[in-house]
C-alpha cells in the first residue's frame, strides 16, 4: 500500500492530466475526506438519525447543505448520494415508475451513461428517447428535442451532457418540457463549478431538479449531489434514504463543506475563467496544428478532437498520449463510426492542468506535443523526447509536493 499511494503521487506529479471530469481537491478537502468522520455511521438526516453520536455529524452536513445552497442559489440540496450517478437515481426514483418514459440526450452524442444507455439502470428501467445534435453544426439539436417530446410526452426531460463542449440552453429545455407536461433534470456535473461562478448559464431557476458531481469543476471531493425545489425536498430525501443508500460517507460531505467553501471564494471564480481561456488556447493550438475539433471549438472547460482521417484512433491516441507523459481519455464523438472501446475521438479537458497553475502559453506547447505524438504514435524517439519535455514542464507546476 505504501508503494501504491507513493506511485500514484508520483504519476499525478508527474504528468499532465486533460481527463475533463478529473482535477486536484486542495489539501484541506483531503484531510477532510480522511479525517475521523470516516469512523461514525449517520443513517437519516441531521435531527433525525438513526444512530446516537451524531452532534458533529448534523453539524457538518448542515453547514455542507448551506454552503452549497448559497453557491447554487437552490431552495434544498441533499448531499449523500454517493456519485453522480446515483444522485440521478435519486431524481428518478423520486417519481418516475419502471417504464416511463424519459427524454434524454444521445451517449455517443455528448450523454451520459445515467441518461438511459441500455447498460445503466436508468435504460433496462425506463422506456427511452433520445435527442443529440444537428449533423452539420454539432450542436445540440432542441427543435429535434422538442418534436420528440411532444411525440411522447415524457414524465422526465433530461438536459445535460458529459461530452458537450458548448453552452446549454435551460430555459430552452424548460420550455419543451413545460410542452410535454414534463419535468426537467439539469446533471451539471462538468458545468458545475462554471455554473457556480456565473461562467454558465444557471439550470436552477428553469429545473425542478438540478444534480451534480462535487470533483470536477468544483474541485472537491468524489461524491453526488441533488438541488431541487421545496416541493421535492420530501421526495428525494426519502429517495436517497432509505430508498437507494444506506449510511452516508460522513467524510466525503465533510470534504464537500470544505469544497464549497473554497468556491464560494473570489479567487474560484478567477479560477474557472483560466480554465475557459486555457481550454480556448489548447482549442486553437490543435486548430493550428490540422486538428478538426468537434463544434469548432469549445465555450467550457473540455473540447473533444476528432481523429477520422489521421490513422489513428482513440484507443491508440490515449495510449500513446500516456507513452509520452499525457493523460487523457478516449470518446465517442457525435455519429461515430467506431464503437466505445475504440471511438474515433479524444476528451480533453483543462481543469486540473489549471489548477497546477498553468497558462495559455502552457497549452500552446501541450497542444504542440499532442499533434507530434498522434503524427509518430509508433516512434519511439519521439514519445521519450515529448516526455522529456512534459515532464520538464509539470517539475514548474508541482500540485502537492515541492520540487
Amino acid at each position: 500500500m505504501a508503494e501504491a499511494f507513493a506511485g500514484e503521487l508520483a504519476r499525478q506529479e508527474e504528468e499532465i492530466n486533460l481527463i475533463a471530469s478529473e482535477n486536484y481537491a486542495s489539501p484541506a478537502v483531503l484531510a477532510a475526506a480522511g479525517s475521523v468522520f470516516t469512523n461514525k455511521y449517520a443513517e437519516g438526516y441531521p435531527g433525525r438519525r438513526y444512530y446516537r453520536g451524531c452532534r458533529w455529524m448534523d453539524r457538518v452536513e448542515e453547514l455542507a447543505r448551506t454552503r452549497v445552497r448559497k453557491l447554487f442559489g437552490a431552495e434544498h440540496s441533499n448531499l449523500q448520494p454517493h456519485s453522480g450517478s446515483q444522485a440521478n437515481m435519486a431524481v428518478y426514483f423520486s417519481f418516475l415508475q419502471p417504464g416511463d418514459t424519459i427524454l434524454t440526450m444521445n451517449l455517443d452524442q455528448g450523454g451520459h451513461l445515467s441518461h438511459g444507455h441500455k447498460i445503466n439502470f436508468s435504460g433496462q428501467l425506463y422506456n427511452v428517447i433520445s435527442y443529440g445534435v444537428c449533423p452539420d453544426t454539432e450542436l445540440i439539436d432542441y427543435e429535434a428535442a422538442a418534436r420528440l417530446a411532444r411525440e411522447h410526452r415524457p414524465r422526465l426531460v433530461v438536459a445535460g451532457a458529459s461530452a458537450y463542449p458548448r453552452t446549454i440552453d435551460f430555459p430552452r429545455f424548460r420550455r419543451i418540457a413545460d410542452e410535454a407536461g414534463a419535468r426537467l433534470l439539469a446533471d451539471v456535473a462538468h458545468i458545475a463549478g462554471l455554473i457556480a461562478t456565473g461562467l454558465h448559464p444557471d439550470p436552477v431557476p428553469s429545473a425542478e431538479f438540478v444534480t451534480f458531481t462535487t470533483h470536477k469543476t468544483l474541485r472537491g471531493p468524489r461524491g453526488g449531489a441533488v438541488l431541487c425545489r421545496e416541493e421535492f425536498a420530501g421526495k428525494i430525501d426519502r429517495a436517497v434514504f432509505p430508498g437507494i443508500q444506506g449510511g452516508p460517507l460522513m467524510q466525503q460531505i465533510a470534504a464537500k463543506a470544505v469544497a464549497f467553501q473554497e468556491a464560494l471564494q473570489p479567487e474560484f471564480r478567477e479560477y474557472q475563467k483560466r480554465v475557459i481561456k486555457n481550454c480556448r488556447a489548447l482549442a486553437a493550438a490543435l486548430i493550428g496544428e490540422g486538428f478538426r475539433l468537434v463544434s469548432g471549438g469549445s465555450d467550457n472547460h473540455l473540447l473533444l478532437v476528432d481523429l477520422r482521417g489521421r490513422g489513428i484512433d482513440g484507443r491508440e491516441a490515449e495510449e500513446a498520449l500516456e507513452r509520452a507523459g499525457i493523460c487523457c481519455n478516449r470518446n465517442l464523438i457525435p455519429f461515430d463510426p467506431l464503437p466505445a472501446k475504440r471511438t474515433s475521438g479524444l476528451r480533453l479537458g483543462t481543469p486540473a492542468v489549471t489548477t497546477r497553475g498553468m497558462g495559455e502559453g502552457e497549452m500552446e506547447s501541450i497542444g504542440r506535443w499532442i499533434a507530434e505524438v498522434l503524427s509518430r504514435p509508433g516512434d519511439g524517439p519521439t514519445l521519450a523526447r515529448v516526455k522529456k519535455e512534459t515532464r520538464d514542464l509539470v517539475r514548474r507546476f508541482p500540485v502537492y509536493r515541492k520540487n
